[in-house]
């Protein structure tokens, strides 16, 4: 899974907008949406909340973690604690990077908001090398990954597999009796 899958699985998680126009319900196959009123608050997919806002036709309300105080008070947990911490969103790297691509005029202080979830994302990040790297001078054969996002798996996926296929042909090689057999790369 690339980076741009995870981003469109993200862009099903709701977020509250304001519209600027008047619609009954709509029946889509993921569920129903609306009514939409002007000035009402309504749950949409981030898909069509972005759709809305580059037509001009509603304001993204951000999510309630996306802000400053939350997020500071996050990114010194996450330091303070050697294992990871909770996320607000199993997505939120994710959110944080389309909405504030799309949507910035719609969020406060957004500027100190991509800057905390970049601190955050590289502490987390660098937890997870050290922990990657401790599993595998430690010769570890499994792992538990609490509270890891998608993407933050998907980072360090290639490197760990890679890791764990060059650890298994090097044990293969050092048990006695092993013959010279070519090894497939799982």
């Amino acid at each position: 899974m690339d980076p741009s899958e995870v981003e469109f699985l993200a862009e099903k998680e709701m977020v509250k907008i304001i519209p600027n126009f008047s619609l009954d319900k709509i029946y889509l196959i993921g569920g129903d949406l609306g009514p939409f009123n002007p000035g009402l608050p309504v749950d949409v997919p981030v898909w069509l909340a972005l759709n809305l806002k580059q037509r001009q036709k509603c304001r993204i309300v951000p999510p309630a973690w996306m802000d400053v105080e939350k997020l500071e008070e996050m990114r010194e947990l996450e330091r303070k604690e050697d294992t990871f911490s909770p996320v607000p969103s199993p997505y939120y790297m994710e959110l944080t990077k389309v909405l504030l691509n799309h949507a910035s005029d719609n969020i406060p202080k957004a500027d100190e908001i991509r800057t905390l979830v970049k601190d955050i994302w590289d502490t987390r990040i660098a937890k997870l090398r050290l922990s990657a790297d401790s599993f595998i001078s430690q010769l570890e054969a499994h792992a538990k990954l609490d509270n890891l996002t998608l993407m933050e798996i998907n980072t360090i996926r290639a490197f760990l597999l890679d890791s764990l296929n060059c650890m298994y042909k090097l044990r293969s090689n050092l048990q006695p009796g092993s013959s010279k057999k070519q090894f497939t790369d799982y």
